[in-house]
Order: C-alpha cells, then sequence, then structure tokens
C-alpha cells in the first residue's frame, strides 16, 4: 500500500515539473528566475513577466508589464507595458510604452530611448533620452543630457545638472520631500508557497479535529459531484443576497458583518474540503486511503492546476462548489441525524467527533 501511495505521489511531482515547463506562450504571465534572464531579439513575451535573477536583458518584447528584482536591469528592446525593477542598475535604451520605475543604484535612458513617464528613487539618474509624459526623480546627482525631452513636469529632490539643449516641456518643480520609486514587490511564487501551506495547515486540524465528519464530506462529494457541485453553487448566490438584505435594516448589519465573517470561513474550508476530495479520488484510482496523503495531493494538483489560465480558475472554482456544497448537505445530514455511516459500538456515546482514522 505504500508503494502505490509513493507512486501517486511520485506522479504528482512529475505533473508539477511538467507544467512548470510549459512554454510562455501559454501563459498570460510569466516568472523566470536564474543567474541572467535574456528575452532574445526575435523572442515575444505575450503577457506580464517576472524576473528574479542577477541580470535581466530585454532584446526582444514584452507585450505586458515587467517586474525585476535583479542586480542588473538593461532593456534595449521593447516592454509595451510598464517596467518596475528593483535593482543595483537600471538602463534602458529601447521602448518601454508605460512608466519606468526604478528603485536603483542608478537609472539611465540613453539617447535613442522612448519612455511613457520615469519615476526613480536612485543613486544617480541619467535621462538623455525622450519621456513622454513627467519624470519625477530623487537621486543623489540627476543630469538631464543634451537629447533629453520630457513632455510633461520635472519633479525632483537632488542636485540637478540640466545640459544645453536638454527640454522640459512642463514646469520644473524640487522639493525636499519628494517621495518616489516602485512600492517593493513579492514574486508570485512567494503568495503560490504561502497560500499551500496556509492552506494545508488548515485541512491538518480539520482531519484532525474532525476525522470522521471529513471523510463524510470527501464521500458525499465523490458519491453525488453534481449535487455537491449545485448545492455550492446555489449557496455561493443565495448567502451573499441573504446578506445583503440584512444588512439594509440598521438592526441587520451586525448579522450580515458576523455572517460574512463566517461565511468567509466556511468558503475557505471549503475550498480546502474541495481539494482533499481530489486527491482522495486520485488516490483511489491506486486503491489507495490515506487522509493525510489525499490532503497533501489534492492541494499539491489544485495549486498547479490553478496556474493554468482559464482552465485553472474553472477549476479552482468547481473545486471550490463542490466543497462548499459538500460540507453543506454533510452538516445538514449531521443535524437532521441521518448519519451515512453508522456509528461504531466503541464509539457510542463519545461526544464530538469519532476518534482518528488512518
Amino acid at each position: 500500500m505504500m508503494e502505490r501511495s509513493v507512486a501517486v505521489l511520485a506522479v504528482t511531482v512529475v505533473l508539477v515539473a511538467a507544467l512548470a515547463a510549459v512554454p510562455a506562450t501559454v501563459a498570460a504571465q510569466e516568472t523566470r528566475t536564474g543567474g541572467t534572464v535574456v528575452v532574445e531579439r526575435g523572442e515575444t513575451v505575450d503577457g506580464d513577466l517576472t524576473v528574479t535573477a542577477g541580470s535581466l536583458v530585454v532584446r526582444g518584447t514584452v507585450n505586458g508589464d515587467v517586474t525585476a528584482l535583479s542586480g542588473n536591469v538593461d532593456v534595449p528592446g521593447t516592454v509595451n507595458g510598464d517596467l518596475v525593477a528593483f535593482a543595483g542598475n537600471v538602463r534602458v535604451s529601447g521602448d518601454v510604452a508605460g512608466s519606468v520605475n526604478a528603485a536603483s543604484g542608478t537609472t539611465i535612458l540613453e539617447r535613442g530611448a522612448r519612455v511613457g513617464a520615469v519615476e526613480s528613487a536612485s543613486g544617480s539618474v541619467a535621462l538623455n533620452g525622450t519621456v513622454r509624459r513627467d519624470a519625477v526623480v530623487g537621486a543623489g546627482s540627476i543630469s538631464l543630457g543634451p537629447n533629453a525631452s520630457i513632455g510633461g513636469d520635472l519633479r525632483y529632490n537632488g542636485e540637478l545638472d540640466r545640459a544645453e539643449g536638454a527640454q522640459v516641456q512642463g514646469s520644473i518643480i524640487q522639493s525636499d520631500e519628494l517621495r518616489v520609486g516602485p512600492a517593493p514587490v513579492v514574486p508570485n511564487w512567494v503568495g503560490a508557497v504561502y497560500g499551500f501551506f496556509v492552506n494545508l495547515l488548515l485541512g491538518v486540524v480539520l482531519l484532525a479535529v474532525f476525522p470522521t465528519f471529513s471523510q463524510s464530506v470527501a464521500g458525499r462529494a465523490r458519491a453525488t459531484p453534481l449535487l455537491s457541485g449545485g448545492v455550492g453553487l446555489a449557496l455561493l448566490i443565495l448567502v451573499p443576497l441573504v446578506l445583503v438584505i440584512f444588512a439594509i435594516t440598521i438592526v441587520g448589519i451586525p448579522i450580515a458583518v458576523l455572517g460574512a465573517l463566517l461565511f468567509a470561513v466556511v468558503l475557505w474550508a471549503a475550498a480546502v474540503y474541495g481539494a482533499y476530495v481530489v486527491g482522495a479520488w486520485l488516490l483511489s484510482l491506486a486503491d489507495e486511503r490515506n487522509r493525510w496523503l489525499a490532503l497533501l495531493l489534492g492541494l499539491l494538483v489544485v495549486a498547479v492546476v490553478t496556474s493554468i489560465p482559464i482552465l485553472g480558475g474553472l477549476v479552482q472554482f468547481f473545486v471550490l462548489l463542490l466543497g462548499l456544497g459538500a460540507l453543506s448537505l454533510t452538516l445538514w445530514a449531521r443535524y437532521r441525524g441521518r448519519r451515512e455511516e453508522p456509528t461504531r459500538p466503541s464509539q457510542r456515546g463519545r461526544g464530538g467527533d469519532e476518534g482518528p482514522t488512518t
């Protein structure tokens, strides 16, 4: 039995690795890591690009925003969105349709570069290209080269050196209280990993404290998936409507607030139960029953599939409906005193949920 469990887990790991290797054209948002990440000349990234690396070089085209946490960022190519960079050095010699938001040691806009706007907090900033809108700069030294052209205002904090020929169409405003630079960002994978472990922790608590009830939820969902999903959809529509009706009256506002908080907790538990159901079903294909492995396997599979555009969202939504419906039906059955499985003699007279199961 243990060999089958290991085999199923190994298949899941392979699935995770395989989906992680899906080409960039499949994903609407791409994450790359490494020593040096290069978008080659002629390469097109359709969607946003997040990079954690020693260096990022964009020679090709990114049809979305670029977020970089790296030592150096060099953009001789095209970014059809914003460039957000936390780096030692940021150099733009190509085109950025949106804003260049940089927190760096140096920020350089070279001759021939064209960007929508600039917002930089750096040790030094050198602008010698075209900024179509405003430039907001905070740096120890700021230089406008002879080819610099700013279509809007220049707001700055620091020592400004303006070369002859540098053009600023708007106002030049110096302010010691100027605050610039992008807000700190967290790579997408950090949130995904955090969410996975938080869900895993909740699942462990549910299975440990309510083992038999959790088994009943999984069994009901597997036995009647369409009914469970339908009930889940109905509750997802009706409960918010009821809460809104309560919120209309002043007396019902506290009830609506408490109800919303309780419903949020129920939805969280339902999502975890839905993943648990998926894991239990996958284990059943290998003729294996292990609640802990089912929980881990289900959360892994759902997390991976969720990363797939469109399909992932649909799967996540159905898993939530499945868990919500099965959880609600099982609670209703317990309330009415109708248990799906007969109580074992050794468990009669016990309060709360039954003892642990394998």
